[in-house]
C-alpha cells in the first residue's frame, strides 16, 4: 500500500489495528515519554507505530505505508534501506561496532574526517565529533569561548570576548548552551534562570518583518540592524551563531540574498568568529551540499548532524580552522586541552554510514539530479498559494514552510487551542503522507531521493489537508502528535 487514499483522492477507510499493534500501543503508553509531545493527549490517542521502511516510504505495524514528507525529522537523505548504506553498516559490524577516540584512533572516523575536510568550505580542516545537532553547537561554543580565554594575542585570543550573538526565533538544540542561544519563547522561556545572556538580533522574516516593512519594499533593515549590533557589541563578542539561509524550526524563515555574506564581513571586521549551524540545512537540503556555499561564505565553525549519516545513525561533527586548533596547542601542564568529549564520539558504525552517504552523493549525482526536483516542488507549491488560508509559502531547496492564517489580509494567526497545524497533519496522514507542524506552519522536507510522483503526492495531500481543516472544519482525532511545533 503506497498511500492511505482512495482512487478519487479522498481519505481511505481506517485499517483495523492488529493485536500486535494494540500491544505495542499499550506498552508505548505505559513506558515511553515522547519528545515535544503533550503526553495527556498521547495517552488518549491511537498512535501510529512504524515497523519498517523502504525508499521514501514508512510502513506501520498494520502494513500501511506513508510518504516520509519530513525525512524522519530532517535526517534521511537517500531514502530508507539504501543498499549502499545498509552494506556499509553491515560490513563495519563485522569489524567493530564501537571503540573510543579518547587515546585511540579509528579507521572510519579518520577517513570521514578527511572526506568532510575535502568537501567543506575551504579552510575548515579540523573535525571534532559528537552525537547530535545540539552537541555540535555546544562544541563550537565551548571551543570559541576557550580559544579567547587562553590563545595568545598574536593569533587573536582576547579574554574580554565572552558573549555570543544569536537570532530571535533561533533554534540550535535542547542542551543548555544551545537553548541559551535560542530565541523561541515557547521552547526556551521556562529555562531562563539556567541560561547565559546573549546579544539577540532580529531574524530576517520578510512575511512578518520585525521592522514593519513589506516584502520587496524594504531597505534591508535586517542588514543595517546587524551592522548596528556589531558596532555596539563587536568588541565583546566571542562568536555570532546563525542557521545559514533558513531558520528551520522557526517556521522555515528565509534570509534575503546577501544577508549571510554581510554577517561574515561584519565578523571579519570585528574579529568575531562565525558559527554556521548547518545541522538542518546541510547535506543538500537547501539545494547545495552546504548552505554557506550559496553566498561564498566560509564560517569559522561548521556544525553538522542530521543528514551526515544519511539519516541512519546519530553522529555530529564540528569543523573548524587550523588557527582555532592551534590556539589549543601547548605543553601539557599549560592545560590548554579541550576538556570535552562524548562516550560515542566518532562511533565507527555511524562514521561508516556517513562515508557511504558521501559515496552515494558522488555515485548517484545526487545534487545534480536534485535541481529539477526543486523546480518541480516550487511549481507545485504555487498551486497552493490561492488557498484562502495560506498566508505565505517559503521554500529553499526542498525545505518548505506553508504558513496558515485565519485572515490573509491582516495575517492574523489561529488561536493555539485550535491546533490547526496538528489537525492538518492528521488529514495529511489519512492521505498517505507524514508531515509535521511548526505551530501553524506546515513543514515539508522530503528526502533528496523523492520522485516526481512523490512530490505531487506530497503537495496534493498537503493542499487537500489544509482545505479540509481551514475551509471545511475537519477535526479528526488526537493521535499524540506534538501540540505546537516539534522542533528539529
Amino acid at each position: 500500500m503506497t498511500g492511505r487514499t482512495t482512487t478519487n483522492g479522498t481519505p481511505a477507510k481506517a485499517i483495523t489495528p492488529t493485536a500486535a499493534t494494540q500491544r505495542l500501543r499499550g506498552l508505548d503508553k505505559a513506558h515511553v515519554w515522547h519528545p515535544f509531545t503533550q503526553m495527556r493527549d498521547w495517552l488518549a490517542s491511537d498512535p501510529l507505530v512504524i515497523a519498517a521502511a523502504e525508499g521514501n516510504q514508512l510502513i506501520d505495524t498494520d502494513g500501511a505505508s506513508y510518504l516520509d514528507g519530513v525525512s524522519s525529522l530532517w535526517t534521511n537523505v537517500h531514502g530508507h534501506r539504501h543498499p549502499r548504506l545498509d552494506a556499509a553498516v553491515r560490513a563495519q559490524l563485522d569489524k567493530v561496532a564501537h571503540t573510543t577516540l579518547l587515546g585511540l584512533g579509528s579507521e572510519p572516523s579518520i577517513e570521514l574526517a578527511a572526506r568532510l575536510a575535502a568537501i567543506a568550505p575551504q579552510g575548515l580542516t579540523r573535525v571534532f565529533y559528537s552525537d547530535s545537532g545540539s552537541t555540535s553547537v555546544e562544541v563550537a561554543l565551548k571551543i570559541a569561548f576557550q580559544f579567547h580565554r587562553q590563545a595568545p594575542a598574536d593569533i587573536g585570543g582576547d579574554a574580554r570576548r565572552t558573549r555570543f550573538l544569536s537570532l530571535r526565533n533561533a533554534y540550535h538544540g535542547d542542551t543548555v548552551g544551545a537553548v541559551a542561544l535560542g530565541g523561541m519563547e515557547l521552547f526556551h522561556s521556562i529555562y531562563a534562570p539556567l541560561l547565559f545572556d546573549t546579544v539577540k538580533a532580529e531574524s530576517p522574516h520578510c512575511y512578518r518583518c520585525p521592522f514593519g516593512r513589506q516584502a520587496g519594499a524594504c531597505e534591508q533593515e535586517c542588514i543595517t540592524h546587524m551592522e548596528t549590533l556589531f558596532a555596539r557589541h563587536g568588541h565583546e563578542l566571542c562568536a555570532a551563531v546563525v542557521e545559514p539561509l533558513v531558520q528551520g524550526a522557526a517556521g522555515m524563515l528565509l534570509q534575503p540574498p546577501g544577508w549571510l555574506r554581510r554577517v561574515r564581513e561584519l565578523c571579519d571586521a570585528h574579529g568575531v568568529f562565525l558559527v554556521a549551524d548547518e545541522v538542518a540545512v546541510g547535506f543538500g537540503k537547501t539545494g547545495t551540499l552546504f548552505a554557506c556555499e550559496q553566498e561564498g561564505v566560509t564560517p569559522d565553525f561548521l556544525c553538522l548532524a542530521k543528514g551526515i549519516t544519511g539519516g541512519y545513525l546519530p553522529l555530529a561533527a564540528t569543523l573548524t580552522t587550523e588557527r582555532v586548533h592551534d590556539g589549543f596547542l601547548a605543553r601539557h601542564e599549560a592545560l590548554r586541552t579541550f576538556f570535552h568529549g562524548h562516550t560515542y564520539t566518532g562511533n565507527p558504525l555511524a562514521c561508516a554510514a556517513a562515508i557511504a552517504s558521501l559515496d552515494v552523493f558522488d555515485e548517484e549525482r545526487v545534487m545534480e539530479r536534485l535541481q529539477p526536483k526543486i523546480a518541480r516542488l516550487a511549481a507545485r507549491l504555487e498551486t497552493l498559494r490561492g488557498l484562502p488560508h495560506v498566508g505565505d509559502i517559503r521554500q529553499r531547496g526542498v525545505m518548505t514552510g506553508i504558513e496558515m492564517v485565519r485572515n490573509r489580509d491582516t495575517k492574523e494567526g489561529y488561536d493555539l487551542a485550535q491546533r490547526i497545524g496538528h489537525r492538518v497533519t492528521l488529514e495529511a496522514r489519512r492521505r498517505g503522507v507524514i508531515i509535521r507542524p511548526l505551530g501553524d506552519v506546515m513543514v515539508l522536507m522530503p528526502p533528496l531521493s523523492i520522485t516526481d510522483e512523490e512530490i505531487d503526492l506530497l503537495v496534493d495531500a498537503t493542499g487537500e489537508a489544509i482545505r479540509a481543516v481551514t475551509e471545511h472544519g475537519a477535526t479528526g482525532g488526537l493521535d499524540g502528535l506534538p501540540d505546537a511545533t516539534g522542533a528539529a
